[in-house]
């Protein structure tokens, strides 16, 4: 997918909504027996239409083993190809392995994206960038508390370590095929992201169960491609227990959506 064709579903939709597919059998409703197809099934068919990307965590399918593997590739399957899908794996090695671990990602499990970590510099990055019409999305700022522990470390000349991230891998891949991962819990920082990277989208984790401002990250972060894919993954899929837990998540896909389709009209027209 192109970044005009994602664009293109943003404004068609008037959402920018990502939903993370994160499945934790112990949290799935009792009926579906652990059931983690029929469960991100439902999800999808409850959300599809409020949504423009799927983001599977690929850990919560690794974690079920060789069957795991191939629920994630069905589920992907079944998302189609109307919308963007991440498959978040935060791979990162030297350039030999970084090109089996594109391989899978784009090849065998038809992603449009992968989450790639920076920290072993350009050639560990490169591999995924050969793929026509895939994406990278790098980590820059991330919504976990260590974020401190390396991210906003001072770096020569006063700027911090994720800026120095960004303004160097903005020089590897352009805004066709590059995003950053910029959590929604630093909202305060989106408007120096943003002049970091004006042209690239953003993935922003945090809305939702993390408590990330919604509100800020639109302000501050939207650009005139709108720029931004912002994910809820527990918010949406354990928004009920029951029998009911599809009709549950989207109601709460719904109301980000609404919300989103506010900040477009206020921040995009």
């Amino acid at each position: 997918m192109t970044r005009q064709e994602l664009f293109a579903q943003i404004k068609h939709k008037n959402s920018f909504l990502c939903v993370g597919l994160d499945p934790d059998p112990s949290r799935m409703p009792a009926h579906l027996n652990g059931d983690v197809l029929a469960f991100n099934k439902a999800i999808i068919d409850a959300t599809r239409d409020l949504c423009v990307a799927y983001k599977p965590n690929t850990a919560f399918y690794e974690a079920l083993g060789l069957n795991g593997m191939t629920i994630l590739k069905e589920t992907i399957d079944y998302i189609g190809d109307e919308h963007f899908v991440i498959a978040d794996a935060k791979r990162g090695d030297i350039g030999n392995t970084s090109r089996y671990y594109a391989s899978s990602a784009f090849h065998t499990l038809g992603a449009d994206a992968v989450t790639v970590a920076p920290y072993m510099g350009e050639d560990s990055v490169g591999p995924f960038l050969e793929y026509d019409g895939k994406w990278v999305i790098l980590l820059a700022l991330t919504s976990n508390r260590g974020s401190h522990d390396f991210q906003h470390a001072t770096q020569d000349g006063g700027a911090p370590l994720y800026a120095k991230v960004m303004q160097k891998a903005a020089q590897w891949g352009s805004p066709e095929q590059l995003m950053f991962v910029c959590g929604a819990t630093q909202a305060e920082k989106f408007s120096e992201l943003r002049s970091l990277a004006p042209d690239h989208f953003f993935l922003v984790p945090g809305i939702g169960a993390q408590g990330g401002d919604l509100e800020g990250v639109c302000r501050y972060g939207m650009n005139d491609h709108c720029g931004l894919l912002v994910n809820s993954s527990r918010g949406i899929l354990y928004a009920g227990s029951g029998e009911d837990f599809a009709e549950a998540a989207r109601a709460s896909a719904q109301s980000l959506s609404d919300k989103m389709a506010k900040a477009l009209e206020k921040y995009l027209s």
